[in-house]
């Protein structure tokens, strides 16, 4: 029987702690990215019924695409670790992105753009100050979505040398039997799990001061 999960962490914490931090950085970039993207998207299509559809069936087949198919196609173009990583996890967040940003936007009520066009807004003035504001909890509501998705499916891009705590469960899982194999995986899997809580946490205090009280359901 091999040493405690305490043990280890304790012994081996240095070699821990910066895969912590590159799983971090990791959710944290991507899911910067993605917001730009699938906002942007979402922002350009939400009035055009054909390109809404096309962007949301667009997104919607990406993410049929199995994450470790998707990542060793990226190695030929892209090559191994961060690169191909962040481009698989940008485009398998876009769909509750882009699908809460047209639907917060297709959600706002036409008389209060009505007022805002009465009272001399421009369309992007309208947008920007009206619209998205009104949307914003939904859209919200899409980034934590895409954010716990991203989480997980981060743990396999371990495969293709990807950073992170996915290196530590596919290192314990190819030595399963061997002294620290279980701890490796447990190390890792929960280490992803418990981030993954602070990042949903962080989306709480982010909506809770982003979001007016008369918005929030």
């Amino acid at each position: 029987m091999g040493p405690s999960i305490w043990t280890y962490l304790d012994k081996q914490w240095v070699r821990i702690e910066p895969l912590v931090w590159q799983q971090i950085e990791l959710i944290a970039l991507c899911m910067v990215l993605s917001a730009l993207i699938g906002i942007s998207v979402g922002v350009l299509v939400w009035d055009r019924p054909k390109l809404a559809g096309a962007a949301q069936s667009t997104a919607s087949v990406i993410l049929t695409i199995p994450s470790l198919a998707l990542l060793v196609l990226f190695i030929p173009p892209f090559g191994l670790g961060w690169l191909p990583t962040v481009i698989a996890l940008i485009l398998y967040a876009q769909l509750p992105i882009i699908r809460n940003t047209i639907t917060g936007l297709r959600g706002v009520d036409a008389g209060m753009l009505e007022s805002a066009t009465g009272i001399g807004m421009t369309r992007t003035r309208r947008l920007f100050r009206v619209q998205l504001p009104l949307a914003w909890p939904v859209i919200l509501a899409g980034l934590r979505v895409s954010t716990m998705m991203t989480f997980g499916i981060s743990a396999i891009a371990s495969y293709i040398n990807g950073p992170g705590l996915g290196n530590l469960v596919f290192t314990g899982l190819s030595r399963l039997g061997s002294a620290n194999s279980e701890n490796q995986v447990l190390v890792g899997g929960f280490g992803i799990a418990i981030l993954a809580l602070v990042f949903d946490g962080l989306f709480l205090v982010l909506r809770r001061v982003t979001v007016s009280g008369g918005l929030r359901v």
